[in-house]
């Protein structure tokens, strides 16, 4: 019989195994996260630019093509998504990783998603689906999380409004703000409202956000991924539809004709 002392090594060599194992994996998961990041958002550059990186790294690093498939992942298409508008079937997904306190965040809501919005999403080609991604301090993580609560009683579309409307930023993101956001974008019950803001769930989901966001490259708002193709910045309208025409023609190509469009209540945020 093994003495007390032997089992007693055993089972502390396994312990020290079994940690090297999970540092391993831990550590692996970190390189290939952070080589998809680099990889993904470096992706926006122009095709023909010049390659200034060695023919080693170059062979090291994935494809875009395989990038990207990886990125389109990302999209939940749940149909039930509070903080989603469109078809959760749509060929097109936008993801747009987002700070309340970003003034270009806000001149892209203002001046180029409605008309995404208006042109892509009401005929079913685009599905949005909205990231909290708060990068400049505690308002905008409060912000973030009133949004999300917004969303719990289909506001969210129209609290994201309001609160990218012309000069709502200079207001600041303080308690009585967001409850004046709340009552402008028609949230019904303000009690639950704050509730929802203050607790466990709103703070998990803008974690899940942010997670997601570290985890492929985001540095920057506003980010955004088009069936996983990364662009960075508010670019002008124009480069959104030459991502969204791609990325539906390439829809087309691998899955056959898309869905048809038809008006489809789950999966789009209040409006």
């Amino acid at each position: 019989m093994p003495s007390s002392a032997s089992r007693s090594s055993s089972s502390s060599s396994s312990s020290s195994a079994s940690a090297r194992k999970r540092l391993l994996i831990s550590a692996g998961v970190a390189v290939a996260a952070v080589t998809l990041g680099i990889v993904s958002w470096r992706a926006t550059a122009p095709e023909d630019r010049p390659d200034r990186t060695s023919s080693s790294s170059s062979a090291a690093a994935p494809k875009g093509s395989e990038v990207h498939a990886e990125l389109a992942k990302l999209a939940r298409r749940e149909a039930g998504d509070k903080l989603a508008v469109g078809r959760a079937d749509a060929p097109v997904v936008l993801i747009e990783y987002s700070d309340f306190k970003c003034g270009y965040c806000g001149k892209f809501a203002r001046d180029t998603e409605p008309e995404l919005v208006k042109k892509y999403v009401d005929d079913g080609t685009l599905r949005i689906e909205w990231r909290n991604f708060p990068i400049f301090g505690a308002d905008s993580e409060t912000a973030a999380k009133a949004a999300w609560a917004a969303g719990q009683q289909d506001r969210f579309a129209p609290f994201h409004a309001a609160a990218y409307a012309d000069g709502a930023k200079e207001k600041g993101f303080g308690r009585a703000r967001l409850l004046e956001l709340a009552r402008e974008a028609g949230v019904p019950d303000l009690e639950r409202f704050e509730k929802d803001m203050d607790g466990e769930a709103a703070a998990a989901a803008l974690r899940t956000d942010q997670e997601e966001g570290y985890r492929i490259g985001v540095t920057s708002t506003p980010s955004f991924l088009v069936n996983g193709q990364p662009i960075a910045g508010a670019q002008p309208l124009d480069a959104f539809a030459a991502a969204i025409a791609k990325a539906k023609a390439q829809a087309g190509a691998g899955a056959g004709a898309g869905p048809q469009a038809q008006p489809q209540a789950d999966g789009r945020a209040a409006r």
